[in-house]
């Protein structure tokens, strides 16, 4: 029999993070390597009973968006009335083909997709909590609902929404592990370091894929 370091069980919930058109090669806001993440993914899939997806899903002319602010390039940052904004390229819009999720994710049995960053005038990175660190997804509550105790995260990005959902997910009492090789990041001026520095702060694990079983 195989060992594993951590074993899949009915209280553990897989959390796939934005795996969208606009975050993969060729999208509006393609993460390096993001197709990398896709292989990994499904074979968690495979061992986990319960998954969940997330899902951005951006109105047009969003506040994130440095299209919304004359003057502004991509990257850049403003002041939102929340705090700093990065300003991203318009990505993951309502409807468009860009925030659809992968068609070669193959994870049947997700039993929901939350969608986030909906609301116009705030940001969302985190599956839990918006940008304004006080608007609700709901996700907490139904993780507690259904009896989940641990998430474990992947998807994209390592340094944004995967990081932010993880440090969530501790706040809301639940433990986390980010499954290092199911993930990629953008790294924006150093930001994968300060996020896998602000996980640990926060209790968040980190493992590999193969050291999980199911």
């Amino acid at each position: 029999m195989e060992s594993y370091a951590l074993q899949a069980t009915e209280t553990d919930l897989l959390l796939v993070i934005d795996v969208q058109a606009d975050f993969l090669p060729g999208g509006a806001l393609a993460v390096p390597d993001g197709d990398a993440v896709i292989g990994p993914i499904n074979a968690l899939g495979r061992k986990f009973k319960h998954v969940a997806l997330t899902q951005d899903w951006h109105p047009a002319g969003h506040a994130s968006f440095a299209t919304s602010h004359p003057g502004q390039q991509p990257f850049g940052t403003v002041r939102l009335p929340y705090g700093e904004q990065v300003l991203w390229p318009e990505h993951c819009i309502q409807g468009t083909p860009g925030a659809e999720l992968s068609p070669h994710l193959d994870l049947p049995h997700a039993q929901l997709v939350i969608r986030k960053g909906y609301r116009p005038r705030i940001d969302s990175y985190s599956a839990f909590r918006e940008a304004d660190r006080t608007t609700s997804t709901g996700l907490a509550g139904y993780l507690r609902e259904r009896g989940f105790t641990r998430v474990f995260l992947c998807g994209l990005a390592t340094d944004y929404c995967v990081g932010w959902s993880a440090i969530d997910a501790r706040e809301a009492g639940f433990q986390a592990v980010v499954v290092e090789d199911a993930c990629r990041a953008i790294d924006l001026d150093g930001s994968l370091e300060r996020a896998w520095g602000d996980m640990a702060a926060a209790g968040v694990e980190r493992e590999e894929s193969g050291a999980i079983g199911g």
